[in-house]
């Protein structure tokens, strides 16, 4: 079983890192806006050249480099998993559909019983 230690430590720089970042995002989104008269190519350009600055500077703080090291792991245990070939697959899916329906037409016939129980039998409201 493996353990893993988390360590909350963040100095200062690492602080002004990520608040560079989002600096950064909101700067990038409030100068799409305000390109707004100058055409959309600019107003775009500006837009993603911030976000990917902004990503540029979340990577190279700790939190950035632990996000990038937690998708590497996600993704290598996605390999590990073993996916049903696509017999097992359409047999599943049909499966999950057949229950469904069935559920439904079960609370369907619940509620017009409970309808006609309560609203014509005890009320005696007829539609």
């Amino acid at each position: 079983m493996a353990t893993t230690q988390v360590q909350t430590v963040n100095t200062g720089a690492e602080k002004a890192k990520l608040a560079a970042s989002a600096v950064l995002v909101v700067a990038a989104l409030a100068a799409f806006y305000l390109l707004g008269k100058q055409g959309p190519l600019l107003q775009w350009a500006v837009l993603l050249l911030g976000l990917v600055a902004a990503v540029g500077l979340l990577f190279t703080s700790e939190a950035g480099r632990q996000l990038i090291a937690f998708g590497r792991d996600a993704w290598r245990e996605v390999k590990k998993v073993v996916w049903p070939e696509r017999k097992e697959a359409i047999q599943i899916t049909a499966y999950v559909f057949g229950f469904v329906l069935i559920m439904a037409l079960f609370l369907w016939l619940t509620d017009k019983t409970l309808e006609w129980l309560f609203y014509d039998l005890i009320l005696g409201w007829k539609k």
